[in-house]
């Protein structure tokens, strides 16, 4: 069975490098999964489920969207684009990370440029940070259809910050990951004596 599930990772994520440190490794799985409790509550949102602000009886809880776009298809939507953005961070400790997977048409088999991996990820970790810690003071706080504020309340409140909560880790998680990779492309061996 542990083989089994080993086999199944690393055919879903690729193999980790040798030589990255344990703790960047976790940092990289753990970027990927702080994300996966809000997509989870945001769909659940999308199709139905009584999970969010109570609005009363409004009938419009598509907010801004077009009338063509169903909500259970933006969340869904949103949910996967978000959780594969998250998903990268495993590059960062992954051979696909290190050399283009033969999947990738003009590159394949070339060695990832060092610069191309930590900038967007450097961005992304520093925006990452502090778009998550700017929201928190009016996390609970949710726009009417109506224009007005409405705010989370009881175990809907609890169920909020259990799934988004773990979402202000992301940032810093991808830059722990990302300063690994750095360090790892970029130290020199030191010569032997």
């Amino acid at each position: 069975m542990t083989n089994n599930l080993v086999a199944i990772v690393r055919r879903a994520h690729g193999r980790t490098v040798d030589n990255a440190p344990r703790w960047a490794v976790i940092a990289a799985y753990a970027a990927s999964l702080v994300v996966l409790p809000s997509c989870l509550w945001r769909i659940a949102l999308g199709f139905g489920a009584p999970i969010g602000p109570d609005l009363g009886d409004a009938e419009d809880m598509s907010g801004d969207l077009p009338d063509w776009v169903p909500m259970w298809s933006y969340t869904l939507l949103l949910s996967v684009v978000s959780e594969a953005l998250a998903f990268l961070a495993v590059g960062l400790v992954s051979q696909w990370g290190e050399v283009f997977p033969r999947w990738v048409p003009l590159l394949r088999g070339r060695r990832v440029p060092t610069s191309a991996a930590v900038i967007p990820a450097g961005v992304g970790a520093a925006v990452l940070t502090v778009g998550t810690l700017a929201s928190v003071p009016g996390f609970d706080e949710f726009s009417a259809p109506d224009g007005g504020t409405v705010h989370l309340e009881g175990w809907r409140l609890g169920l909020f910050v259990a799934t988004y909560g773990p979402l202000v880790l992301w940032g810093p998680l991808l830059a722990a990951a990302t300063v690994a990779y750095y360090l790892r492309r970029t130290r020199t061996p030191l010569p032997r004596p």
